[in-house]
């Protein structure tokens, strides 16, 4: 009986053993970022029309910006060696908010604006939750931007979901309380 005892509190100590050893290999797998942020980079056709939506619609803060210059844009791989502004907004101005760089070449997309999300690949739509959607709404609704849906859509008691699109065809989620 005790021989069993034995056997079974051994089993179980290898077990927590390869359990922690585990545990510590996929903690240090996450331990590769430097930051817990990303910034994510946006080419909008219009810096000022995408300006005016994401910090007199939205609510985003401009919080700093840089210019890539021909020579590091053609080095990184980022242009063919040409130049551009990129201005940073975060939705509050604090080192733990995520980056959205807009920056802009002068000239419309390519392809046609997206009507819907499937209409597209890649990056197609942000998520913002906020504390209130009425004076979102109405500083949207003054600058005439269209609610896709039928939003606000109620999510639960406590959230509703509104979506818009930028001017350059990027859906934006807003989610939060009416109120």
């Amino acid at each position: 009986m005790t021989y069993k005892r034995n056997c079974v509190k051994v089993t179980r100590s290898i077990l927590l053993l390869v359990a922690g050893w585990l545990f510590s290999l996929s903690a240090g797998a996450q331990s590769n970022f430097s930051s817990k942020l990303i910034g994510v980079g946006v080419v909008v056709a219009d810096i000022d029309r995408a300006l005016d939506f994401y910090v007199n619609g939205i609510g985003m803060v401009k919080t700093g910006s840089f210019t890539i210059n021909e020579e590091f844009g053609k080095r990184s791989g980022l242009t063919n060696g040409v130049s551009t502004n990129v201005t940073v907004l975060k939705l509050e101005n604090s080192p733990e908010a995520n980056e959205w760089k807009l920056m802009s070449f002068g000239k419309k997309a390519a392809h046609p604006m997206p009507k819907v999300i499937q209409d597209d690949t890649g990056m197609q739509y942000i998520t913002i939750n906020v504390k209130s959607l009425k004076p979102i709404i109405e500083r949207l609704t003054k600058q005439n931007v269209a609610f896709l849906g039928t939003t606000p859509t109620p999510l639960n008691k406590n959230a509703h979901f509104v979506l818009v699109q930028d001017p350059d065809g990027n859906f934006v989620e807003l989610i939060g309380p009416l109120e």
